[in-house]
């Protein structure tokens, strides 16, 4: 017979790997509970010079940028791709508001704009305290109609400056009526994707050049509250599911449960993922801006609104 703690000590390893199996079967399983059974990556196009900020309208049509080519483009339900407005102010990230405009990160000029359906746009704020932003990225709009965007400084071949007029990084939030704009928050290195809840009261922030993404409470008046690390993972753009879970771009698509625990990655053979977000019919494609490329693959959950 074997001795009592050999006995113990086999009934441990057995135990550990048991667990360990389920943990890795309960892993896969969340894993293809998200992404649709038998789902394939699809390449829409590969006809870009660099893609970004893709968001969907009321229908699920979803409009995204060629920044180098100074255009934002647009597929639609019908699975058709037009350019949609060219001389974009060299669009980055996109939006929609409340009343289906669209809303540009418009990089040329440091400017946040508003475009009409009739392509008009209108510069809705180019500074803060009277100097220059750093260069509007990524944005988000909350339940009131209020905007958070992130300002980090990405020197680009089009500027006629080289510095900041703003030293510090920051999230700002711009208030629905366009009336007040406040510093948020100045703690990032350099602050990128940014993405909030439906409720409003949680709103996420990727602070790429620190590799982190960390959380904040949003107060009524807009400003943010506590600040709680979300993952050690850094993110260009971002989006969230009807559940909550947060989709982190890089080196594909990684999907984090609302505790901050990775659940699910789609891999992209790009050698950057820049951007994500839901649209299509019933708002469960995922839509994928990758380098030059543009990729759609089915989930079986539907973006968050």
């Amino acid at each position: 017979m074997l001795p009592l703690k050999i006995k113990l000590l086999l009934t441990f390893v057995i135990t550990l790997a048991f667990t360990n199996f389920i943990s890795a079967q309960t892993s896969k399983e969340k894993s293809h509970s998200i992404i649709a059974k038998e789902a394939v990556l699809t390449k829409l196009s590969d006809q870009f010079s660099f893609t970004e900020g893709p968001a969907s309208d009321k229908k699920g049509n979803i409009y995204f940028t060629d920044q180098p080519n100074n255009r934002i483009m647009k597929w639609s339900v019908k699975g058709e791709l037009s350019v949609f407005m060219e001389n974009a102010g060299r669009a980055n990230g996109l939006y929609f508001d409340h009343k289906g405009n669209l809303l540009a990160c418009a990089d040329e000029k440091n400017e946040l704009w508003k475009i009409d359906k009739n392509k008009n746009y209108t510069v809705i704020l180019n500074n803060f305290e009277g100097k220059r932003l750093n260069g509007p990225n990524d944005l988000w709009v909350d339940p009131k109609g209020g905007i958070y965007f992130t300002d980090p400084f990405y020197q680009r071949d089009y500027w006629t400056h080289t510095s900041k007029e703003i030293e510090k990084e920051s999230v700002y939030y711009l208030s629905s009526d366009k009336s007040k704009i406040i510093n948020v928050a100045n703690d990032l290195v350099k602050p990128n994707g940014i993405i909030g809840t439906s409720d409003g009261k949680t709103l996420y922030v990727a602070d790429i050049a620190a590799n982190k993404t960390y959380s904040y409470t949003i107060e009524s008046n807009g400003s943010l509250g506590k600040k709680t690390l979300f993952t050690e993972s850094g993110s260009d753009g971002m989006t969230i599911d009807e559940f909550g879970n947060i989709y982190l771009c890089g080196k594909g698509v990684t999907i984090f449960n609302p505790q901050g625990e990775k659940i699910a990655h789609i891999d992209v053979p790009e050698p950057w993922t820049a951007n994500v977000c839901f649209g299509g019919k019933k708002f469960k494609t995922l839509f994928i801006t990758a380098s030059k490329s543009v990729y759609t693959i089915e989930m079986n959950v539907r973006g968050m609104k």
